[in-house]
């Protein structure tokens, strides 16, 4: 197994929870901040930030702060190929 072929695995693991997929699929649109994300998932703020860190850590997700809030957005290509291949 080459380098290559572990970061897409860990792209298809960080993926592969319903709800980090969700917000991923959401984002793919454009930005968005934590609450438009609770109320699209459902689940309550502290879910979703618990998966924003795992989509941050995996470098698919990346936040800027505006104020009191942060509105997250995808840098990376390959996930938001992925999302879009998925639709």
């Amino acid at each position: 197994m080459n380098k290559a072929h572990k970061q897409k695995a860990d792209l298809l693991k960080a993926l592969g929870h319903p709800i980090r997929y969700c917000i991923v699929e959401g984002l793919v649109s454009g930005e968005q901040n934590v609450a438009t994300m609770v109320d699209c998932t459902g689940v309550p703020q502290p879910t979703v930030s618990q998966h924003l860190n795992i989509l941050k850590a995996a470098g698919i997700l990346e936040g800027t702060r505006f104020g009191n809030q942060i509105h997250y957005s995808v840098v990376d290509p390959e996930a938001k190929k992925i999302v879009l291949a998925l639709k």
